[in-house]
């Protein structure tokens, strides 16, 4: 009998602990899923992947100077969001997969796999990558990690105020542009659609293991990366590409819409990157930019013919590209992103923006 007052009792303290956290932290998780803009080293675990960042140039701004598997000159969005909300960066999943005895999933983890996509057969002509339906999968044994660690009650109270972000579905598209045998198989609309249905499930299984709190970004312009410009002769943005962003980002406001009226305790935050990064595309001296065009690291036309690798070139001031190799970010457009996220306008950010989602 003392035994188990003894030990009810060490598990009521220890579920107590769980949910103290200092004023600076606005949450007490985040749950990361997505592709390369904010994996965080996860395809570093993959040995079958090519999809890698794991060399210079990438990490040169790093604090650590050194490539940690970000797909960036330094930080990405997963870790600008992490400090807004006043976390430590989500370690990678694939990291803690088989290192039960140090593993711990109560601040959050990040699923998120460089080259992978909303549809499982994105991202494979590179090897193993982790699709956003695999990521959830992950999710639901750490759902069942904190059921063990919190209970039933406990592990609800923690998970409905953490914040779940996905960021994904750009290499989807690309895909899609790229290929004439998916031009035949169906149409655009078609294919966005099922993009969306697909994000839209996999949403709902989140919700069903305890997410309530959403960030779900639109897609960027992805006709204007350097890889896509280098496709004609006068360097401008690819439109094709660009309108399948346009549809996909029209219907995942649509599918959003619905999916509040179904899932009346959901709640979310929409960010239209579109927008934002075309401002920033157009009007780069407002931001601090100056090329954005170019990648900064790579060869050939506008850095763009070969990929950020050890034989590559980079520029020297990286703070003023847009972009870093021929599809990512700088950090310091990455910073600049996030920072709209966070408590931007209504015109980028709703309904709502992540400062005052964390306040629902």
């Amino acid at each position: 009998m003392v035994s188990q007052v003894v030990t009810m009792s060490f598990f009521f303290f220890i579920m107590v602990m769980s949910f103290k956290y200092s004023k600076a932290q606005m949450v007490p998780a985040m749950f990361v899923f997505g592709d390369s803009s904010v994996d965080v080293g996860n395809n570093n675990y993959l040995p079958l992947s090519i999809a890698r960042a794991d060399f210079p140039f990438n990490g040169i701004d790093f604090p650590t100077r050194k490539p940690t598997g970000r797909f960036s000159n330094g930080k990405n969005a997963a870790d600008f969001l992490a400090e807004k909300v006043g976390l430590p960066t989500s370690p990678p999943y694939m990291s803690l997969l088989f290192n039960k005895k140090k593993r711990s999933f109560l601040a959050g983890v990040n699923f998120a796999s460089g080259a992978s996509g909303i549809l499982n057969a994105t991202g494979q002509s590179l090897g193993v990558v982790i699709p956003l339906t695999k990521q959830v999968d992950y999710y639901a044994t750490v759902h069942e990690d904190l059921l063990e660690k919190l209970g039933s009650s406990g592990a609800q109270k923690h998970l409905c105020k953490s914040l779940f972000t996905i960021i994904t579905g750009s290499n989807d598209l690309l895909r899609y542009s790229g290929s004439s045998d998916l031009h035949k198989k169906n149409t655009p609309q078609q294919y966005v659609d099922m993009m969306i249905l697909t994000l839209k499930s996999q949403i709902k299984r989140l919700y069903t293991y305890g997410a309530r709190k959403f960030l779900l970004p639109g897609l960027a312009p992805v006709g204007c990366a350097p890889s896509q410009r280098i496709k004609n002769k006068a360097e401008e943005c690819n439109e094709e590409a660009n309108g399948l962003s346009v549809k996909y980002n029209e219907g995942i406001k649509s599918m959003l819409l619905q999916l509040k009226l179904e899932l009346k305790s959901i709640n979310y935050s929409y960010f239209d990157t579109y927008s934002v990064l075309q401002n920033i595309i157009q009007k780069p001296a407002a931001y601090g930019f100056a090329e954005v065009k170019a990648a900064c690291c790579g060869l050939g036309k506008l850095n763009a013919e070969i990929p950020c690798i050890p034989i590559s070139t980079y520029c020297s001031n990286r703070s003023n590209h847009v972009f870093w190799d021929i599809v990512h970010p700088t950090e310091a457009t990455d910073r600049v992103v996030v920072n709209t996220i966070f408590d931007g306008p209504p015109k980028y950010t709703f309904p709502i923006n992540i400062k005052q989602l964390i306040a629902v």
